[in-house]
């Protein structure tokens, strides 16, 4: 099995960004560096496994293809979808956002 890159767009980035200042901004250097450490694990795991995340929401907003799959220990949700040579990263969300409004907004 061949592990494909994971490439995030830059909404993806954006929604990381976010949730590091979010979280140093709370005082918890520790919950940054731990949220970026399960980030960089779920991206190793759909990286080696992309079919495991979930299609729940690919139904619900009309977009074939789209997986999610959750941080460990954070409330965030990466939303991708398995492209032939990669992993294309659209968002990194929070799991109470509103997901179907999020993923509209410069996917």
């Amino acid at each position: 099995m061949k592990t494909r890159p994971v490439i995030p767009r830059e909404a993806a980035h954006r929604d990381v960004d976010e949730a590091v200042e979010h979280y140093l901004a709370e005082g918890s250097e520790q919950a940054a560096f731990g949220f970026i450490d399960a980030l960089e694990q779920t991206y190793g795991h759909i990286g080696r496994h992309p079919a495991t995340g979930s299609p729940r929401y690919a139904h619900e907003l009309d977009l074939p293809g789209l997986r999610v799959w959750p941080l460990k220990r954070y409330p965030y949700l990466v939303f991708y979808v398995e492209r032939e040579d990669h992993i294309d990263v659209w968002r990194v969300l929070h799991g109470q956002r509103d997901v179907p409004a999020w993923m509209h907004v410069e996917s």
